[in-house]
């Protein structure tokens, strides 16, 4: 009887370890609460109408139908209990001989109850359209406003300046700039802010000087507020207080901030780091146990090179994925298990069109040839041929044309 393998979320590090494990050697039961792969590095596309949620978004079912041997549940899991070798799910209980958490990790509040239930965030294909409708649905209200509408929806605050933030704020720069005034001719976008705000010195701090550097240059050119080496004490939903005494009125501010761990409920609190990740061996094997492993940014690995924990990137995520699917071939065929030891390839980020940044190993380079770079790789990592066609052919018609179709406000029975 084949053994059977439950791997909770789909993933980057789920779906690699899926599609590496030889078809019919294992019976593989993939967990998630959606029913879809999500391609988190254009979430910020979809959420300022550049990309369609649907071009970045893979039917988990679609993926593996032609594997007889991968079932998918839609669930959401509640515990783990390694004792029965059982997890628990909201479609029930489910047994395992091998189980891989590959549960990503949510945005990080901070403990800041208030700044959760007050701002946006930009962890799923969800709230990427969620920001979408409030920002559009902003400029209805100011359009529909009989008296003269105040700074809090004309300021948008984008808080945490790593890749996320900044390629979201370059990006409303370049719609403020290029679309917007079509789309509102009666609003005076002279008077529309786009903050970035963020704890460290830099923006981009874990790349190199050059990136940090040229990512607030052009962040500048677009006419980004930079606001750097300070901390977001509170915000209410209308005022966002920031720690050297600044007050901005703002009723758009989405928070890129930092992440943290999906833990799920019955491994040990040993295993736990304080910033929710899963302690695990060079084998992804969670420690204390021994058929229990973890993937991904969910996993905490210390490595000679990486004492820290590897950066929690789509790269990762990818390759602990596939050698964890090895390991699993070899430990059936009683043969050695692999380390898993990550190469770095690079860090990229864009702040606009022709402003990307690359840092190689050997090279860093910016410019036009850095953002050709940049929009061929992902390219190359959307999964299916016809969602790569439709998202280069969106990229070329808002290059030449500067002006998208897609800044629709999507509802259901009329709530947002």
């Amino acid at each position: 009887m084949k053994k059977r393998i439950i791997v909770i979320g789909g993933g980057f590090a789920g779906l690699q370890l899926i599609k590496h494990l030889k078809k019919g050697l294992f019976d593989i039961v993939l967990i998630d609460r959606l029913n879809h792969h999500q391609f988190q590095p254009l979430f910020y596309q979809v959420a300022t109408s550049q990309i369609e949620p649907t071009s970045i978004s893979f039917p988990l079912r679609k993926i593996f139908q032609k594997r007889k041997d991968v079932t998918v549940r839609l669930a959401e899991v509640l515990s783990i209990n390694p004792e029965s070798n059982l997890i628990t799910t909201t479609a029930g209980d489910f047994s395992f001989d091998y189980l891989v958490i590959a549960s990503g990790c949510k945005t990080n509040f901070f403990g800041n109850e208030e700044i959760k239930k007050h701002s946006l965030s930009l962890k799923t294909t969800y709230e990427a359209i969620n920001i979408r409708n409030v920002i559009l649905e902003n400029f209805e209200n100011i359009l529909n406003s009989d008296n003269q509408p105040d700074d809090s929806l004309f300021n948008i605050i984008v808080v945490g300046g790593g890749p996320t933030g900044v390629e979201l704020s370059g990006a409303f720069a370049e719609i403020k700039r290029d679309i917007l005034p079509k789309d509102f001719p009666g609003i005076d976008f002279s008077r529309l802010n786009i903050f970035l705000i963020e704890g460290g010195n830099h923006t981009l701090s874990t790349m190199s000087d050059m990136a940090k550097s040229t990512s607030e240059e052009y962040l500048k050119e677009l006419g980004v507020i930079l606001k750097t080496g300070v901390f977001v004490q509170n915000y209410n939903g209308e005022m966002l207080r920031l720690s050297n005494g600044e007050v901005f009125k703002s009723k758009n501010v989405i928070w890129a901030a930092g992440i943290t761990g999906n833990i799920i409920k019955g491994l040990s609190n040993e295993v736990i780091t304080g910033t929710n990740r899963i302690k695990v061996d060079r084998m992804n094997k969670v420690s204390g146990y021994k058929n229990i492993y973890a993937i991904g940014d969910i996993a905490y690995m210390e490595t000679p090179k990486y004492p820290k924990g590897h950066p929690q990137v789509a790269n990762v995520a990818i390759n602990q994925g596939k050698n964890l699917a090895r390991n699993f071939k070899a430990l059936l065929c009683s043969e050695k298990q692999i380390e898993y030891e990550y190469k770095d390839l690079g860090s990229m980020a864009t702040v606009g069109r022709n402003k990307a940044i690359v840092d190689l190993p050997f090279i860093r380079f910016n410019g036009y040839f850095a953002w050709y770079v940049w929009m061929f790789l992902h390219l190359m990592l959307i999964l299916s041929v016809r969602n790569k066609l439709i998202i280069f052919i969106n990229w070329a018609w808002n290059y030449f044309t500067k002006n998208s179709s897609l800044r629709l406000i999507l509802k259901v029975d009329g709530k947002g």
